[in-house]
């Protein structure tokens, strides 16, 4: 089978990856609204949202005498404190420092790990994992297919997360009396009915939650158990659709799909562009926005701007692309994470531009505007350009757009700056329409935008400068 380095040998990789025609990036299987997609995000905030997380991501298990040094070689993050039923927000990067993806990875026993997350992290470990002399072994578990067209779907395990202000009432009815004291990022045992459950203090959009999971056998009773816990508790709880679910991240704060940094570099990057397969995520997806550089490195991000510099395991005698990391911590001088509320009067003449004779703007899509893989949207100020929006959508609970994304150190809360919406040529995605870029002014935001997720989420890198 050919390769990702077979497929750019004798393209140019930013038109390439322009052009892909895979799509609009799919939460599979679950679906698209239970209700409709408003209600469904004010649940979150005002009552108790049910998610079901159990299709879209991979799930990676790496177990045996070494899985704590592979890993800890493997990412950024420190293991010193990591003990039993914990789990991390483990960040891979490159030799030369650039994010590949993340993971959430729960510590299950001493010699086994779960991570769970997109295919970027999951695809770099069963590299390191071929390539090297590790004394691991891995079980990949793939997210569900985009598309199954009515065949049927099977997972390892269920995963469901619940949250919002009414979640407490809930999860005493489904555990028959209170829960244990679970911290922030701590993983527990709970009942739901007769099932005993590994359940992680988490919540997605800032408000209260659990995510729970266990065999995919028991997706049915744990669901049902859920929903009558609920009517038990007099709770109005609503089951969140995908519309509604790709969307929480932009009152939290999370940069879902930078694109990885991996396209580019000799040695180790070079053997992995020729292990991967060519119709892998990394060869297929497709990057959208007004954005277009000749130098595919102009897309990276590094830890630092994505918030994620205090993960940073300094102490561990080793990994890959520590020396690359001090060289950048020393220089200072990154970006950092952002959130943009866009101008509503900006927003309501591109939405007006569908209703007028001529080539419309760019369609803006509700709940989520992303038509690729990765975005990266122009944000100018004064003509010049000072960061790129990556991921963009609109909350019912904000009653806004909003979009994520890195820009210069010099940037504050408060600034105006024009984002260049739409993209400057016509490219061969089939979720890019026909249409003509647009000014949008944006103003730059607290992040995360959410006052229930910057006051009260626990210290991590959604509060972290």
């Amino acid at each position: 089978m050919p390769s990702l380095n077979d497929l750019i040998r004798d393209r140019h990789l930013v038109e390439m990856l322009r052009n892909s025609r895979i799509g609009q990036y799919v939460y599979p299987v679950v679906a698209p609204e239970f209700s409709n997609w408003r209600s469904e995000q004010e649940a979150w905030r005002h009552g108790v949202a049910l998610f079901d997380q159990t299709h879209h991501m991979d799930e990676l298990i790496v177990e045996g005498p070494q899985a704590t040094e592979f890993l800890a070689w493997h990412g950024i993050n420190s293991f010193a404190n990591f003990g039993l039923n914990r789990a991390k927000h483990f960040v891979p990067v490159t030799p030369a420092g650039y994010v590949i993806g993340d993971h959430i990875i729960f510590r299950e026993r001493e010699d086994k790990y779960i991570l769970v997350g997109r295919a970027p992290t999951s695809n770099w470990l069963m590299f390191g994992a071929a390539r090297g002399n590790w004394n691991v072994r891995l079980h990949y578990d793939p997210r569900s297919p985009s598309r199954p067209e009515g065949e049927r779907v099977l997972r390892g395990h269920y995963r469901f997360q619940i949250q919002g202000p009414d979640a407490p009432a809930v999860f005493e009815k489904m555990n028959g009396g209170p829960l244990p004291d679970i911290k922030f990022f701590h993983v527990d045992w709970i009942n739901v009915g007769s099932k005993w459950v590994q359940a992680l203090r988490h919540g997605m959009s800032g408000s209260p939650g659990l995510e729970i999971w266990g065999p995919y056998s028991d997706k049915e009773y744990v669901q049902s158990t859920i929903m009558q816990a609920a009517r038990d508790a007099g709770v109005n709880l609503v089951r969140c659709g995908s519309r509604a679910y790709a969307s929480n991240t932009l009152e939290s704060g999370w940069i879902p799909s930078p694109l990885p940094g991996i396209y580019t570099g000799d040695g180790m990057l070079a053997d992995y562009r020729d292990w991967l397969a060519a119709d892998s995520y990394e060869a297929s997806g497709a990057i959208g926005g007004s954005f277009v550089s000749a130098n595919i490195e102009d897309y990276y991000v590094n830890p630092f701007e994505l918030g994620y510099g205090f993960y940073i395991g300094w102490n561990k005698d080793d990994f890959i692309g520590k020396s690359a990391l001090q060289t950048m911590k020393t220089t200072g001088s990154h970006r950092k994470k952002v959130t943009l509320e866009w101008n509503r009067e900006d927003v309501l003449n591109v939405i007006a531009s569908q209703f007028e004779p001529g080539i419309p703007c760019k369609f803006i899509d509700w709940p989520l505007s992303n038509y690729a893989s990765s975005s990266a949207d122009m944000m100018l100020k004064d003509g010049r350009m000072v960061g790129m929006s990556m991921f963009t959508g609109y909350s019912f609970n904000e009653r806004c757009i909003l979009s994520l994304g890195v820009a210069n150190a010099d940037i504050e809360v408060g600034d105006i700056l024009t984002l260049k919406w739409g993209e400057p040529d016509d490219t061969a995605k089939t979720s890019t329409e026909r249409h003509r870029q647009a000014d949008i002014r944006v103003r730059v935001s607290p992040t995360p935008y959410a006052r229930e997720a910057r006051e009260n989420y626990a210290d991590s890198w959604r509060t972290q400068s």
